[in-house]
């Protein structure tokens, strides 16, 4: 479509979305477009159904016996090959466990240990902050391990790797900028200096297709609470090639990695395969809500939710720099789809008031310090009449000065 889109057009965008069923199956409010879910995906209603399944049927009425009957033991392998389908994973590579933050302290403990010459880990200067924290709680609990960081000790990753490098951590999309990176190359640029990689998909996961195996990728971590609707908190994953499952020797060593969990011995015996990530008892409330999603997830077409992304996030570019472009808005996104994830970044001097203002109108999305205005842009719910409209709403609030106004200048935690 050349030129700027006109109403009707945008609208005969929606008519022709194949996804666009799929929105009556989340619960969202009314007068809200929500361009958030890279923060904290909308509920579905199928998560609704489990979580009521889960708590009054099975937690009510079959109390411990649940474990077997429901079969909530077995739940963290199973999710994690229906969302390794998600993210290139054959099954038995992913397991859903315990929080982002954790998954990194354990995988990061791992290849250490499968690289016991080397003592380097290499990550991005403007990596979301926990993956960053991390890397440092690891570095302190082995002494000699230094921390290499892209934008600080060199201006690109490639830069830094060299044969003291054991691992790679790094973003698939940056959490600010939307940047992608190419997975494939950097993967191999690690793999020939002797490094492994582990990809942070956070911002990846349900956004995007993803070929963890195709890529030959060693390691990768993630939450399902963003574009995968998991519900707040929901547990994280691990993916980790089946080549490297005999080298598993994580720290966190906890019973529900034990090779015989039910002997009750007093040594450790790690398990088999995928579950030697396991550690303690998983919350099986959070992991049903999860399965709910997952459920509507296996009726997706990444390819098709690739598509739709790139069209809205385009649109949404287009839409801002025509009508909103006079007021200070500066593009920090890649302008090219093919190298940005699901989510479109702008930066203003004023970013926190602008968006207060905008969520005041219904219009939700978030800042990031110091100046980023962030929109996420997840293909299930979102429409290309949200976008069109949510840019009116950000015209009106630029041209007439409303985020001027003293209550938005109030330090306030922005969601």
């Amino acid at each position: 479509m050349r030129g700027i889109p006109d109403l009707a057009q945008v609208e005969a965008m929606d008519a022709a979305d194949p996804l666009r069923p799929l929105r009556d199956r989340f619960v969202l409010p009314e007068g809200v477009i929500y361009l958030d879910g890279n923060s904290l995906g909308a509920a579905s209603i199928n998560v609704f159904n489990e979580i009521e399944t889960a708590a009054k049927q099975e937690w009510a009425q079959d109390l411990i016996r649940a474990w077997n009957t429901a079969g909530w033991f077995d739940m963290p392998v199973k999710l994690g090959d229906r969302l390794g389908r998600l993210i290139g994973a054959a099954p038995g590579q992913t397991v859903v466990c315990d929080t982002t933050s954790i998954n990194i302290y354990k995988v990061l403990h791992v290849a250490l240990a499968m690289r016991p010459d080397r003592s380097v880990i290499v990550a991005e200067g403007d990596s979301f902050p926990t993956d960053l924290y991390m890397a440092e709680g690891v570095s302190s609990t082995r002494p000699g391990t230094v921390l290499r960081l892209e934008g600080v000790d060199a201006p690109t990753i490639e830069e830094l790797i060299d044969d003291r490098v054991a691992i790679i951590l790094v973003n698939h999309v940056n959490y600010k900028s939307g940047r992608l990176r190419d997975m494939a190359a950097l993967t191999r640029k690690a793999h020939d200096a002797g490094a492994l990689i582990v990809w942070d998909l956070c911002h990846t996961a349900g956004a995007l297709p993803v070929d963890l195996d195709g890529s030959n990728a060693d390691f990768a971590i993630g939450c399902t609470y963003k574009y995968l609707n998991g519900g707040p908190g929901a547990p994280a994953f691990i993916y980790a090639a089946t080549r490297h499952h005999p080298d598993i020797s994580q720290p966190l060593s906890g019973w529900w990695g034990h090779a015989r969990p039910f002997a009750f011995e007093q040594g450790y015996a790690a398990g088999s395969g995928i579950r030697r990530f396991l550690c303690g008892t998983q919350p099986v409330l959070s992991m049903r809500a999860l399965k709910g999603s997952l459920d509507l997830w296996d009726e997706v077409d990444m390819t098709a939710v690739r598509e739709k992304s790139v069209a809205m996030t385009d649109l949404f570019i287009r839409l801002v720099e025509a009508r909103c472009g006079a007021f200070g808005l500066e593009l920090e996104s890649p302008r090219n789809g093919a190298e940005r994830g699901s989510q479109v970044s702008f930066a203003h001097p004023h970013g926190y008031q602008v968006m207060r203002a905008l969520i005041e109108r219904g219009v939700i999305g978030d800042f990031r310090a110091p100046s980023t205005v962030r929109f996420g842009f997840t293909p299930l719910y979102v429409g290309y009449r949200d976008v069109w409209d949510a840019v009116e709403v950000l015209e009106d609030i630029l041209r007439t000065g409303a985020w001027q106004e003293a209550r938005y200048a109030i330090k306030e935690a922005v969601t």
